[in-house]
């Protein structure tokens, strides 16, 4: 496997490696040993799997201390764009985003460690998204910052007009109204 390096210190891109022939293709979508000998020393606890039309934008979603979450997020099929946004208030990137498009043909992975909020739009005209956790979800701690905060600027690679958003993930704050405490 293949660590790729984000703008954004410790978020990382994971390429698997892929054998593919006439029959399809074979990857490991998670191996312990090989992460920890990449450094990535994360024990996983929840996997989690979401299926979601074209449109649908998921989060942004974030998890309070001390049950923060970090997540190896992928997709199975489909194809959805990706972002994460660091809320770490000491971090010199506190309120930046990156994105990455997942997608079944791609393979890629994207790690996500605690102190994120995390979010997606799928791009495919539907897609099944996985992802594994490294704390449980808790339902008192669980906050979010609103998908189309303007100080965020994220472009979530859909039209505005077709996005599909829960009445949940329209009630959350902007980012400057955030409750954090990483």
């Amino acid at each position: 496997m293949e660590i790729i390096k984000t703008p954004i210190p410790d978020l990382l891109i994971i390429k698997p490696r892929v054998f593919q022939d006439a029959r399809g293709y074979f990857f490991e979508t998670y191996n312990i040993q090989k992460y920890h000998e990449a450094g990535i020393n994360l024990n996983f606890c929840q996997d989690n799997q979401s299926k979601s039309s074209y449109g649908v934008v998921r989060g942004l979603h974030y998890q309070l201390n001390p049950q923060s979450q970090s997540k190896l997020v992928s997709v199975a099929q489909g194809s959805v764009w990706d972002v994460a946004v660091d809320l770490r208030s000491s971090s010199p990137t506190f309120g930046q985003w990156f994105g990455v498009e997942l997608s079944e043909e791609n393979h890629l992975q994207f790690l996500i460690p605690q102190g994120f909020a995390h979010g997606f739009s799928v791009l495919s005209e539907t897609a099944l998204f996985t992802y594994k956790c490294d704390n449980f979800w808790s339902q008192t701690l669980e906050r979010g910052i609103l998908y189309n905060d303007s100080s965020l600027a994220i472009d979530w690679k859909i039209p505005a007009e077709n996005a599909i958003i829960s009445d949940k993930d329209m009630k959350h704050p902007l980012l400057k109204d955030a409750e954090t405490n990483f």
